[in-house]
């Protein structure tokens, strides 16, 4: 097999690239004028010489064409929006679609610590066939055919609504609207609330398809160091006044990856900000019940006013039951209703019915604390065997599913990655989760997904093979 590593790209090289990640972002649309060699050629950095090149190439490939006397322009139908190509190009072992893919696709005989995901084993799955007989014994079964009410199953919302208010957020029934999950939900809210082009706050790190969906909006991330305690309130407010973001999306409660617990001190700043700076918050409250006591929540400060909360059952109940919820200001539900029927029409009746049969039948609260009381011996087991390896945790989270941890020896964990998934180890490397690519030395870790010995066998492998790779002068 040859192992010579692949060319690195000539500047006319790049120069394309960077002209065919523009027109697929849809920064360059079909008609499109491109700059002018001289002006390409002065942002770039490079020769004119190598401009003209590059055009020149582009025009045989069809991508532009160049007018007499006017200059280049972008050729022919707008692409598919491809979403791997909307910033950066990302190398396969940090790109988040594809390290999700892996998760989602991946054999039995794979591990999958890099997933965010209970194992099947772990999940209520009597509870489930309890609730499917249910279901099939009534006399009215109009859940398997109708499309649903907009707002979804209104014993669901008073449920929901209840569980709220135990975490001290108020919202009624009425200001509840179901989903089809909690990507659903987020997807719905980017549709209301934003154009292609408007600024979006995220955690640096993030949950990682916060940056996808985000892409796929076209929206312009900005990405707000996070701390032990929350976002860096120094950075959000500076960077509040640079970009006038509309949107800020966060996990308050266990947050994604780090583990982290939201201080009050910085949800009151916070909120402060947003009111003073017209900033809307969407705060994901995903892996709420898996702490062992409930935390802040910005929507229980801020009485949704400001606050959009969103959840579902898909780590506690089920991925498969795609369930989720939206709780809102009451204004804002109607108009949201409307778009769900735009993209949709209507809600998962069945779905729905089946996570309100399996929650009504007294077991919930039960279940939970086994989770949360297993969650803590597998954080604890996960942990010692890291730390043995020379990992270093972030912070001690207070509950939860994830470990945020330092590399040992300054080694890449992208690198590590590629080595592990040869071994049929699914991990997730730090810069997954970062959209300044400032996360390289971190992995996250779901401890759930982290038993046995198989894992850091494989983990011990690839940090010695990493070390013995690298040029003796950075060791």
């Amino acid at each position: 097999m040859d192992h010579t590593p692949p060319a690195a790209p000539t500047r006319v090289e790049h120069v394309m690239e960077s002209i065919r990640q523009r027109i697929a972002s849809r920064l360059l649309t079909p008609g499109a004028k491109l700059p002018s060699i001289r002006a390409f050629a002065g942002a770039l950095g490079v020769a004119k010489s190598t401009v003209v090149e590059a055009y020149d190439r582009l025009i045989a490939d069809g991508t532009i064409a160049s007018r007499r006397g006017s200059g280049f322009y972008v050729s022919g139908h707008m692409p598919p929006l491809a979403l791997a190509e909307i910033g950066p190009r990302l190398d396969r072992a940090i790109d988040p679609l594809w390290v999700s893919r892996q998760s989602l696709e991946a054999s039995e005989k794979m591990l999958k610590p890099g997933c965010g995901w209970l194992p099947a084993s772990w999940m209520p799955q009597e509870a489930l066939r309890r609730a499917l007989r249910s279901l099939s014994r009534r006399q009215h079964n109009a859940y398997l055919t109708d499309y649903g009410r907009p707002l979804g199953l209104a014993p669901l919302r008073q449920f929901l609504s209840r569980r709220l208010f135990d975490q001290g957020i108020d919202a009624p029934p009425d200001q509840i609207l179901l989903t089809d999950s909690g990507t659903q939900a987020i997807d719905l809210l980017c549709r209301f609330l934003i154009e292609p082009g408007d600024a979006v706050f995220v955690d640096d790190p993030c949950y990682f398809n916060f940056l996808a969906m985000l892409r796929a909006h076209r929206a312009r991330i900005v990405g707000i160091p996070f701390t032990p305690s929350g976002p860096d309130i120094e950075s959000f407010g500076k960077n509040l006044a640079e970009h006038r973001p509309r949107l800020y999306i966060t996990n308050s409660a266990l947050h994604n990856p780090t583990g982290a617990t939201l201080s009050p001190t910085v949800a009151h700043r916070l909120l402060k900000l947003a009111e003073a700076h017209g900033l809307t918050i969407i705060e994901d409250g995903i892996f709420a019940d898996f702490e062992p006591e409930p935390g802040q929540r910005l929507a229980g400060f801020d009485g949704l006013e400001r606050v959009i909360h969103i959840g579902s059952f898909s780590k506690t109940l089920s991925a498969a039951l795609r369930s989720g919820y939206i709780a809102a200001r009451r204004d804002w539900i109607d108009g949201l209703i409307d778009m769900k029927l735009t993209t949709s029409f209507g809600s998962n009746p069945f779905a729905a019915e089946l996570v309100f049969a399996a929650l009504s039948d007294g077991f919930y609260r039960k279940h939970l604390d086994g989770l949360t009381r297993r969650l803590a011996d597998a954080m604890g087991e996960t942990l010692a065997r890291l730390k043995s390896l020379g990992f270093t945790p972030w912070i001690d989270p207070k509950g939860g599913m994830f470990l945020w941890m330092r590399l040992p020896d300054g080694l890449d964990s992208a690198d590590i990655a590629r080595r592990a998934l040869a071994e049929n180890v699914v991990l997730a490397p730090g810069n997954v989760f970062s959209v300044t690519q400032s996360a390289g030395a971190y992995m996250r870790f779901n401890v759930a997904q982290s038993r046995g010995t198989r894992l850091f066998t494989v983990l011990e492998k690839a940090l010695r093979d990493s070390v013995r790779k690298r040029p003796v002068s950075s060791r």
